[in-house]
């Protein structure tokens, strides 16, 4: 079992203080409320996109920036994946996706639920405290559709007949609702994967009866069938309005709340409602970043008014980098890079793929207008919150997640124990990261910018890259070839990362072996077979 710091243990303490005292006087013992928690995740918005993050950059993002400035600023945190179904996973797990069956890619609307009903969750944890725990927006985890035919599942949901044996009359089974939420609400991929539907607790909440579909150069959506309440331009708002009713319902409870509000934005279809077109000044991927902020700040404004800020964690960071829909030519032109200084966009193994901005605020416990530096992971959130509610994690829980509170709450540093960070892009390729160096065990990007798998002149390209971020965040001058001792360090680690199944501390624990369509788990074949120190 791993053992995390109780965060009230001092109660505790004071109480066998007082008591050991003899006939003196026991003073009362002052309980402190465990925080409300809201966790905001953005989809595809790139570390460049935000302000206070890229004082470069051409979008100005004032209540995200406030956010910051009353809080912790992280300039080195990751998403576990350059994509978005595995950095979810990540998220509500704690463990990488790539232990799972999902070794690349990301589910359609369509896919069967990932993550099993036994496996602990962030929401299933603080239930365990008494939370009341809540969902809304993007899940992009799968649920099981209910179906016409159960003995003909049919195509994966990439195609618009895909979904002819979709009963959406019946229940969903296998949702948010039993992995830990009391309260669901949202659709089941991205914005532009069919069926568009809402689905709260189980049941679609209006009837699909036509098909749309949407070919614009920043609008698109693909052909399927959509629910009668269902309006892309409305998604959006309508989860930040949904959000807002919910903390101010929760308030009025004396049990804390978590809300994991999951944006299906600034991700295809780009859709920013008619006030902010043209705001930007840039394309409307700007406008939308400035919508999405503007919404940021609304919220905020809520959790002011109900009383809830000096308790609560509000947590803001993205899923990946930011997507090349966004137009990165017509941003470029004037002067806007959603990546900021690094390499590459989601999808991609370098940082511009799974750096993210993130941001942490929780008055009284964070120092205001605070940075810390210090590599972090989008997985460490599990252990964050066991911590800080003081509960303890079994083996098989949180396998690749580590507590930041060492980060923020006057205890040194040194006592966040995650020792190397593993990257991972869309085609499975995998990187890690310890300290300034970051091995990369595939050629190119292993995503979507140049060079990227499947090109010509591929062949000609190393078949591993290293890079010191300190002296290189830009990854330009590949290492491998002179520093193969780092290498062969790095490599080392990353096996011992995939054999023992975790990367934290605890017994060892149990990878899947096969892709989800049964395939070989191909991408592991240089680390396992020790490729890399044999050069």
């Amino acid at each position: 079992m791993r053992t995390t710091k109780f965060y009230y243990s001092f109660l505790l303490l004071s109480g066998l203080l007082f008591n050991s005292c003899g006939d003196q006087e026991v003073a009362p013992r002052v309980e402190k409320k465990l925080p409300n928690i809201i966790y905001i995740l953005a989809d595809d918005l790139g570390y460049g996109d935000i302000s206070s993050f890229n004082v470069d950059g051409k979008i100005n993002t004032p209540n995200i920036d406030k956010l910051a400035k009353g809080g912790m600023k992280f300039t080195d945190a990751h998403s576990p994946s350059a994509v978005c179904t595995p950095t979810r996973y990540g998220i509500l797990t704690g463990r990488y996706s790539w232990r799972s069956n999902l070794k690349q890619g990301v589910l359609t609307g369509k896919s069967k639920a990932l993550i099993p009903k036994s496996r602990t969750t962030v929401a299933s944890l603080l239930r365990k405290a008494d939370y009341h725990t809540a969902f809304v927006g993007k899940w992009h985890l799968g649920w099981d559709w209910g179906q016409k035919d159960t003995t003909n599942f049919g195509g994966e949901g990439w195609n618009s007949q895909d979904f002819d044996n979709l009963d959406f009359t019946k229940t969903v089974t296998h949702t948010p609702n039993d992995l830990g939420f009391d309260y669901a609400y949202g659709h089941s991929g991205s914005l532009d994967m069919a069926p568009y539907a809402y689905v709260e607790n189980g049941k679609v909440t209006s009837a699909v009866n036509h098909v749309t579909e949407d070919t614009g150069k920043y609008t698109w959506w693909r052909k399927g069938p959509t629910a009668a309440d269902f309006v892309h331009d409305d998604v959006t708002p309508n989860f930040f309005r949904k959000s807002m009713a919910y903390i101010k319902e929760r308030s009025k409870e004396d049990e804390p709340f978590f809300l994991y509000l999951a944006l299906p934005s600034p991700h295809t279809p780009i859709l920013p409602t008619a006030e902010w077109l043209g705001k930007s000044r840039l394309n409307p991927y700007g406008d939308f970043v400035l919508m999405i902020d503007d919404y940021v700040g609304r919220l905020m404004q809520i959790v002011e008014e109900q009383g809830l800020t000096e308790n609560t964690l509000l947590i803001f960071t993205s899923d990946n980098g930011c997507s090349p829909e966004a137009d990165f030519e017509v941003l470029l032109e004037s002067g806007h890079d959603p990546s900021g200084k690094f390499r590459g966009h989601k999808a991609d193994i370098y940082e511009g793929g799974h750096r993210v901005p993130f941001i942490m605020k929780w008055p009284g416990r964070i120092q205001a207008n605070s940075v810390s530096n210090q590599t972090i992971c989008h997985t460490d959130l599990l252990a964050t919150c066991a911590d800080i509610v003081g509960l303890d994690l079994a083996d098989n829980e949180g396998e690749d997640s580590f507590s930041l509170r060492p980060l923020f709450d006057d205890q040194a540093p040194t006592a966040y124990t995650r020792e190397a960070t593993v990257h991972h892009s869309i085609n499975g390729s995998f990187a890690v990261r310890k300290d300034n160096y970051k091995l990369i065990f595939c050629k190119g990007s292993g995503g979507w910018s140049y060079p990227k798998p499947g090109q010509d002149d591929m062949e000609n390209l190393p078949k591993f890259q290293l890079y010191d971020l300190n002296a290189d965040p830009s990854e330009e001058q590949n290492l491998f070839d002179t520093h193969q001792e780092k290498a062969n360090e790095l490599a080392s680690l990353m096996k011992a990362y995939i054999n023992d199944g975790r990367s934290t501390q605890g017994t060892k624990q149990t990878n899947a072996s096969l892709g989800l369509t049964g395939k070989e788990w191909n991408q592991i074949a240089p680390i396992l077979s020790h490729e890399i120190m044999k050069k």
